[in-house]
């Protein structure tokens, strides 16, 4: 019998390829959903935009629930509501209540990132480690959202590619609230926080709120485009959702594993390192996969696809040292309702720009936010502290004057 810690991150890590997999069941159910509605593919990717904005603005709520009240209780929540909400977008009736019902799933999904990021670092004594891995969860979310919604939309219709997901997620509700009896002992509870300069705090932070705005528009908009990216230029899968949604998956999969590579690195390596090469990747592939089809088209957006999961462990990462645990889910809370509230306007971009001018302007634009993730690289403060010093630690850096606790830095 595994302990109550063990079981409980295992249902923070399936809670992240929950959170992710119905967040994007939508764009590939797209590839069939509108001929049925009635719509052009960018009409129908606006009906989105309400699941987008949820997803961001629902995290203030949600971390400060999992704060002042239970982390336990909010991840119940979170499985209950994503099963039921996605279960009845599956039965909607046209293109407003597909629209409410996305918009449904968006304020549930919102739970995930404040509540359970912060209980994971909480019980973390690698912090890159176990934050690599969750990642991976989560991007096999993606991951399997291409591939069983192009199954399920190929064989069964879109409507299914929604129920039987929603069905599971209100099932592993039903275990998680059966296993899961009480709050685990946090470990972090009696761990000092770290001691870091005023100027080094806003410094990092700085660099964190520009890349969770610039990369958030690129993870979103490319987890979006990708399944229709590849209808459109890889010769022979247009008219097979399945295929499709096949060759998504494997490009998600294989990228995911950045955020092992990743979460290995930054336990062993400051985190400025690790985060410069890796920003590098995105704006050239970007712009390599604008013009790019078939093969070509597959290796630019692998790619792309490893260089933003992998920020996403550099992110979290940054957040998991630089804050105390009384602070964290509040802090997560600020990190995504910036990266997925600015995020939410990608879908619709996308729809937009793809009616209007097709991926080649589209893949262009998404490479300047690639260029600005690695501005904000080049201005990270190189800390060699991080590693013998970092956030469960309060030894005192040698040499700093003025520093001030890291919690009272407000966010």
């Amino acid at each position: 019998m595994l302990s109550l810690s063990r079981r409980l991150v295992l249902f923070i890590n399936v809670g992240h390829a929950f959170d992710h997999m119905f967040m994007l069941i939508f764009a590939t159910a797209a590839l069939v959903m509108a001929a049925d509605m009635g719509l052009t593919y960018g009409e129908l990717l606006q009906l989105s935009a309400g699941g987008f904005l949820a997803f961001g603005a629902g995290s203030i709520p949600a971390g400060w629930l999992g704060d002042r009240w239970s982390r336990r209780f909010m991840l119940g929540v979170f499985f209950f509501g994503l099963g039921i909400s996605a279960t009845l977008t599956g039965l909607a009736q046209g293109p407003w209540m597909v629209a409410g019902g996305l918009t449904l799933i968006g304020a549930f999904a919102s739970i995930y990132h404040p509540v359970g990021t912060a209980m994971l670092v909480a019980a973390s004594d690698r912090i890159g480690r176990d934050i690599g891995i969750n990642g991976v969860w989560g991007n096999m979310g993606i991951a399997a959202a291409a591939l069983l919604t192009g199954a399920l939309c190929q064989y069964f219709g879109w409507r299914w590619a929604f129920i039987v997901p929603g069905v599971v997620a209100i099932l592993f509700g039903v275990a998680f609230v059966a296993l899961v009896r009480e709050d685990p002992v946090k470990k972090a509870a009696a761990k000092k926080p770290v001691v870091i300069p005023r100027a080094v705090m806003l410094r990092v932070f700085g660099v964190l709120a520009v890349v969770s705005i610039t990369g958030g528009v690129v993870f979103t908009a490319m987890s979006v485009a990708v399944p229709k990216l590849l209808t459109e230029r890889v010769a022979g899968l247009g008219d097979y959702p399945a295929w499709a949604g096949l060759l998504a998956a494997g490009i998600f999969a294989a990228g995911a594993m950045s955020q092992l590579i990743v979460g290995h690195l930054v336990d062993r390596h400051p985190l400025k390192l690790v985060f410069v090469p890796l920003a590098a990747l995105q704006a050239p592939f970007l712009l390599l996969a604008s013009g790019a089809s078939d093969g070509w088209l597959v290796f630019a957006a692998f790619a792309v696809v490893f260089a933003m999961f992998g920020q996403v462990t550099i992110n979290d990462t940054m957040l998991a040292k630089y804050t105390a645990d009384e602070w964290r889910a509040r802090a997560f809370t600020v990190r995504y309702f910036v990266s997925f509230g600015v995020a939410a306007m990608a879908a619709p971009l996308v729809g937009t720009l793809h009616d209007g001018a097709g991926f080649a302007t589209t893949l262009v634009l998404l490479a300047g936010f690639g260029a600005m993730v690695f501005l904000g690289a080049l201005l990270f403060p190189l800390r060699r502290q991080e590693i013998v010093a970092p956030a469960s630690s309060n030894v005192r850096p040698a040499g700093i004057d003025r520093a001030i606790p890291a919690e009272r830095i407000p966010l």
